[in-house]
Formats: C-alpha cells, sequence, structure tokens
C-alpha cells in the first residue's frame, strides 16, 4: 500500500482551510459586483471586503480602517518600505533591517540603496535573534525606519519587536515587521508589539495565495506605489480581488478563534517529531532556540548529509524544505543558518520541517520511517 504524501512544509505555504474555500465560493459564482457599484451586487460585495477588512483587524488588535489588502507579503512589504522611504525622504535617508529578512525586504532595501538610501544590516546572535545592542548603535538622526521581521521563516527564531518597536517610538522612527511568519502561530498584537506597519500573508494562514494585507497605523505617512482610483484608503487603487479578500477574512477569523488550540498542536507535533529524529542516532544539531521559535518550525542539519539529494529523492513521499528553499531552488547557506551553526560539517544537512494545524503524530512516524530507509542506504 503506498504511503500517503506527508507535507511538512508549512512555512513554504499551507492548504486552504475548507472552510476557506465554502466562504469564498459565492463571491466566485453568485456575488460578482464591484464593490465600488452602488446596485445591490455592489452593495454585497462591499460589505463582504468591509466584513473581512474587520476580521483581519480583530485579529492583530487592529481598527478596520488600519488594514489594506494587498496580493501578498511581497507588495505588503515592499509598500511598506517605499512607501515609508519615500514619503519620509526629507527627514532622512537611513533605514535599519535586519541580515535574516526574507528577500521581499532585503532586496526592496537594495533597490531603495540603488536610489541613494543608507541602509544598516543588523546581524543576529547564535540563536538567530538580532542583536539589540547593535541595531541601537546603527540609529542615527537620519534613521526614518526600521523593519525587522516578526519570526524568521527558515529557524523560526522569534525577534525581540516589543524591545524595538517601544526604541522606535521613543526616537520617532517609522517601525515595519514582517509577520508573514508569525500571524496565527503566535501572539502579534501590533499595540503590544508597537509597530507601525505590519505584514500579513494569507497562504501562510490557510487562505490562498495572492492575498494578503498591510497594517497601517493611523496617522503613518506612506506614498503610494501604484496609482489609480482611490480604493484602500487611497493606498493600493484597483478593483478589489473580493473573493480573495473574503478567503483572508475567513482564515484571520478561524485562526483567532482557533488559536491557542492550533499553536499547542503544532509545538507538540513539532516536539514529537524532534523525539523522533534522536531516536534515529544520526548526527544532528538543532538550530536555534525552541523555547523562542515558532512553535511549527524545526530546523535541523544534519552531520555529512546532502539535504537537497535526500529531499529529491523523498520528493514523492515527503515535502521539505533545504537551506532557503523557500524561494530558491538551491542548497545556498542562508545568513540565519551561518550565524546559528558552529561546525560547518553540518551545513550541506540543514532541513526545515515546519508542520501545520492537522500534522499527526501518524504522519511522523511515516516520515521518520522514510527518513531512517534513507540514512541506512545512504549514510
Amino acid at each position: 500500500m503506498k504511503t500517503p504524501f506527508i507535507y511538512l512544509d508549512y512555512n513554504a505555504s499551507t492548504p486552504i482551510d475548507s472552510r476557506v474555500v465554502d466562504e469564498m465560493l459565492p463571491y466566485l459564482t453568485r456575488i460578482y459586483g464591484n464593490p465600488s457599484s452602488i446596485h445591490n451586487q455592489g452593495v454585497k460585495a462591499k460589505e463582504a471586503v468591509q466584513n473581512a477588512r474587520q476580521q483581519v483587524a480583530n485579529l492583530i488588535g487592529a481598527n478596520s480602517d488600519e488594514i489594506i489588502f494587498t496580493s501578498g507579503g511581497t507588495e505588503a512589504n515592499n509598500h511598506a518600505i517605499i512607501g515609508t522611504a519615500m514619503a519620509n525622504k526629507v527627514n532622512g535617508n537611513h533605514i535599519i533591517t535586519s541580515a535574516i529578512e526574507h528577500p521581499a525586504v532585503t532586496e526592496v532595501c537594495k533597490y531603495l540603496e540603488s536610489r541613494g538610501f543608507s541602509i544598516s544590516y543588523v546581524d543576529v546572535d547564535k540563536e538567530g535573534v538580532v542583536k539589540l545592542e547593535e541595531l541601537k548603535k546603527a540609529i542615527t538622526n537620519e534613521t526614518i525606519l526600521i523593519s525587522i521581521m516578526h519570526a524568521n521563516n527558515e529557524i523560526g527564531s522569534i525577534q525581540p519587536i516589543e524591545e524595538i518597536g517601544k526604541l522606535a517610538r521613543e526616537k520617532g522612527i517609522v517601525f515595519h515587521t514582517d509577520a508573514s511568519q508569525s500571524v496565527g502561530k503566535i501572539e502579534a498584537k501590533v499595540d503590544q508589539l508597537h509597530v507601525d506597519l505590519l505584514t500579513i500573508a494569507g497562504h501562510k494562514i490557510y487562505a490562498p495565495k495572492g492575498v494578503g494585507a498591510l497594517y497601517v497605523r493611523n496617522g503613518t505617512k506612506l506614498s503610494n506605489l501604484m496609482f489609480g482610483a482611490g480604493h484602500e484608503q487611497g493606498l493600493r487603487p484597483g478593483t478589489e480581488n473580493v473573493a480573495q479578500i473574503v478567503a483572508l477574512g475567513k482564515a484571520t477569523e478561524i485562526s483567532k478563534e482557533e488559536f491557542a488550540k492550533n499553536m499547542e498542536q503544532m509545538k507538540n507535533i513539532r516536539d514529537y517529531l524532534l523525539e523522533k529524529l534522536q531516536s534515529l542516532n544520526i548526527k544532528f544539531v538543532v538550530n536555534g532556540n525552541l523555547l523562542k521559535c515558532l512553535p511549527n518550525t524545526l530546523n535541523v542539519s544534519f552531520k555529512d548529509l546532502d539535504a537537497n539529494a535526500l529531499i529529491y529523492k523523498l520528493r514523492n513521499s515527503v515535502a521539505l524544505s533545504a537551506g532557503s528553499a523557500c524561494h530558491s531552488g538551491e542548497v545556498k547557506l542562508s545568513n540565519v543558518v551561518k550565524a546559528v551553526l558552529t561546525d560547518f560539517d553540518y551545513a550541506n544537512g540543514t532541513i526545515r520541517f515546519s508542520v501545520g494545524k492537522s500534522t499527526s503524530k501518524k504522519e511522523i512516524d511515516e516520515a521518520i520511517s522514510l527518513f531512517k530507509n534513507y540514512f541506512i542506504r545512504n549514510l
């Protein structure tokens, strides 16, 4: 009997929750009006968008008018960083970020650097956490923006966003966090974090790909990336993708309602996975500190293992990521793994396991059996 496919790559993308599909279907089939229209179809579509806006706001403790819908996390990050830079360039040209950000942040910063902005990249410690003292020293009178991810997508390390937010507020600096990986897994309340801008990606929280949101604190100056009509508080022109927005709203509502249960479930399964890996008696190290980590993420490096070869061999049975596989098909040692890994004999054997809210112990057992067979034949 063939083993069912085992998905352990939830940090890359999640399946769409069936309840989310049910919620969005009417807006793909029956309610197809333009939300800007005043007839019945348009009014229903507008009400759906506004309801979704409130659902997203509820998850992060924001006001509904502070939520701007986007095409995903990448657009939200681009708008947060470029929009802030352009709106505040009269006050300075310096931006601070970390050395472990997703390319949706680092590539934006590189672009701004080519346009005359100065970028400081703050390093992380041996647990993959941004060095606060280094960040403090990087601040100058020209600093207009700090952008630090809430949790790292590779090793799951949770960053000291609350402390950075307080510092940014004291200095009058706009503060953005990419919360694509953290929303729905750990608490991400905007007032507690002291953020001005926060990114959400729909496909990380059981909504479809192609939809996301940017939280913009009231009073935060942001220039447009696109120009047209006055949709989304005048910040993001274009007729709203109603079905996708409804889907994101429902996904955030479910996430809020089931937050505690899902968080505990993911942590228990992640810890069970670690126990089972340890039972294989294969040399590996855990990257980062599991006490300061996303509850669903386990990043390990096996000694003398070619992670890409393992993942390719098991590609029809198990979904995993090697290196920075979220955005690259190659095993390339990332900045965060370089920072936390002390023995580089383990480097090419780096694998990220990321479980989901429905991952079962049975699936873990089946995956471990496949790993064991691979190790017996190849190590």
